[in-house]
């Protein structure tokens, strides 16, 4: 009987040995591994040629799809991440021409994502590696938190109508604006006149009432004035992803507005 226990007992004891290095290195490399669906991060710095125009790039991870953008057209396509590899295929994008530098965004895009670059999540911090760039990228809630709805002075970028987004060099021009004090009141102007009213109930579901000075502009700058005041006659649902507002009207209309 001795003899049998002393010669199972160190197989008995390696054995456990083994399970407990096992368990112990199940202890150590048991982190979740990183995660980008859900999250949407922007550039803070690139090693490699610059994003023309200055970008910034930004990229959404929604389950296995990824959407991004440097600053001229927006791109959309299946990613996935496997081995630490970004890898997306079948991208298509938006066909707005955009001005300037910025007109090689898409070209200095299309090149970084097609190149199944390397990725490293560190908390906040993206790391996005190619042969021959890397750009370091921040959580968009960490780099541009929300901005609040009011007491900040919001500039009209674009026009919502029941079938589309408008953007033209009037709004650019005439510069809508709106601001919201915190005790309602409501002060801007329409594109042409000054406005004045008062915006009630909570942040999220606000009622306008506006009026407006009575002056006449061209006939272009009007179209865009109508516009802005049928976006704010009545009961609105508002919107804020950054520095960015979207205000839609129950009526169907509604703005885009960046903060100033």
């Amino acid at each position: 009987m001795s003899a049998n226990f002393v010669r199972f007992g160190p197989v008995a004891l390696l054995t456990l040995l083994a399970v407990t290095a096992c368990s112990s290195g199940d202890s150590n490399t048991g982190k979740p591994a990183p995660n980008l669906a859900g999250r949407t991060f922007l550039s803070t710095g690139v090693d490699g040629a610059p994003i023309p125009g200055g970008g910034p790039l930004t990229l959404t991870f929604k389950d296995d799809r990824i959407a991004a953008d440097a600053g001229c057209n927006s791109y959309s396509g299946a990613v996935a991440l496997d081995n630490n590899k970004l890898h997306v295929t079948g991208l298509a994008g938006t066909l707005m021409a955009c001005a300037g530098d910025r007109a090689g965004a898409d070209e200095w895009l299309n090149g970084l994502l097609t190149s199944d670059p390397t990725w490293q999540l560190d908390d906040t911090k993206l790391t996005l590696k190619s042969n021959k760039l890397t750009v370091t990228m921040l959580d968009k809630k960490v780099a541009k938190p929300d901005r609040p709805i009011k007491g900040v002075a919001w500039i009209v970028t674009a026009l919502i109508t029941p079938d589309a987004q408008i953007r033209s060099q009037t709004i650019d021009e005439v510069k809508p604006t709106l601001t919201i004090a915190e005790d309602g009141n409501v002060s801007g102007t329409a594109g042409c006149n000054r406005m004045t009213g008062n915006a009630t109930g909570s942040d999220t579901d606000l009622t306008f009432q506006v009026a407006t000075t009575k002056m006449l502009c061209a006939p272009e700058v009007m179209e865009v004035e109508q516009a802005v005041l049928k976006a704010l006659d009545g009961k609105t649902t508002a919107t804020v992803d950054a520095d960015t507002l979207t205000l839609r009207n129950q009526n169907g209309n509604g703005l885009t507005l960046h903060a100033e």
